[in-house]
């Protein structure tokens, strides 16, 4: 059966992969977004900051399932302006209400920042440390977990939290509005240009967006469907990659020698984490196919397609 799908945050690079990927399964789905999506037009997106949104500005229809997806997402940016963390509790605040008051399921967009810095090969899902958080990010992200926990308990509203993982791939080279590391790093190395490299032994488990959007639209249908509720999952590729790596995958790809500088990772950012991802084969028959070698050709062949890369 179709969907009725709200996506917040559906002008960003996963809420207009799922979007897309959801209409195309037939289902329908209405956006909510602070910008019009620079991608498509093929979601209806209703302008809406939901920082200050009341009751009456979100749209005034019945959905089988939200997707909260609208954050301020970079780790580092949110230590130079903490109140962008706030403005993330404050916005999951308002959907998660507007879920209660609706009886409508969320799935919420948490990220693998809760675990904090954990030196370790990998990390499951009851190893959060909801105490201490790193950085004001990792601490809107539990903020806004613990909300959704409380209301499961108070309301019985059911949920799914989804953790990302450093999420690549098409539609994420919006340079101008946020500047993600694998396309500044594909746009840098391709002209020749300068990188700096926070933290050169950093290991992150970097996630195709494909496989993202295939886990999260599993969990949607098992939530709409009541197969799966209540569970906290990381969506991720389940293995770990330097940034060495990383700068070498992308410099072998393009044929270029990088012009690359090392600093110590900033205040904030994990440095190391690679995902167990058992809960999320077992419960919604999860299976990344892309590999960070191959996403890569991807990314550089969208970032050529879309004009962003002349080299």
């Amino acid at each position: 059966m179709p969907m009725n799908v709200l996506i917040t945050g559906s002008s960003g690079q996963i809420g207009t992969n799922t979007g897309i990927a959801l209409l195309d399964q037939g289902h329908r789905v209405v956006g909510i977004d602070r910008r019009p999506n620079a991608w498509t037009d093929r979601i209806d997106t209703q302008i809406l900051d939901l920082r200050t949104a009341t009751p009456t500005d979100l749209p005034d229809r019945k959905f089988d399932v939200v997707l909260h997806l609208a954050a301020n997402a970079k780790v580092h940016e949110l230590v130079v302006h903490p109140d962008r963390a706030l403005d993330n509790v404050t916005t999951a605040f308002n959907v998660l209400d507007f879920c209660r008051r609706t009886e409508t399921p969320i799935v919420f967009a948490s990220s693998r920042e809760v675990y904090g810095d954990i030196h370790r090969h990998v990390t499951d899902e009851s190893t959060a440390d909801f105490v201490v958080a790193e950085s004001p990010y990792s601490a809107s992200k539990i903020a806004a977990e613990a909300f959704i926990y409380s209301y499961a308990e108070c309301y019985w509203l059911p949920y799914l939290v989804f953790r990302f993982s450093n999420v690549y791939g098409r539609f994420d080279n919006d340079l101008d509005r946020m500047e993600r590391v694998i396309p500044l790093f594909i746009d840098r190395i391709a002209r020749d240009e300068p990188i700096t490299v926070f933290g050169r032994q950093k290991v992150l488990d970097f996630t195709y967006v494909d496989d993202c959007v295939s886990g999260i639209i599993q969990g949607l249908t098992a939530l709409v469907e009541e197969r799966v509720q209540n569970q906290t999952i990381n969506l991720a590729y389940g293995s770990g990659n330097s940034l060495d790596d990383l700068v070498n995958m992308i410099s072998t790809n393009l044929g270029k020698t990088p012009n690359v500088s090392f600093e110590d990772a900033r205040p904030g950012e994990v440095t190391r984490y690679v995902a167990d991802i058992t809960k999320a084969r077992e419960l919604l028959d999860y299976g990344p196919q892309t590999s960070l070698q191959e996403g890569l050709k991807r990314a550089i062949a969208w970032q050529r397609e879309t004009g962003a890369l002349s080299a």
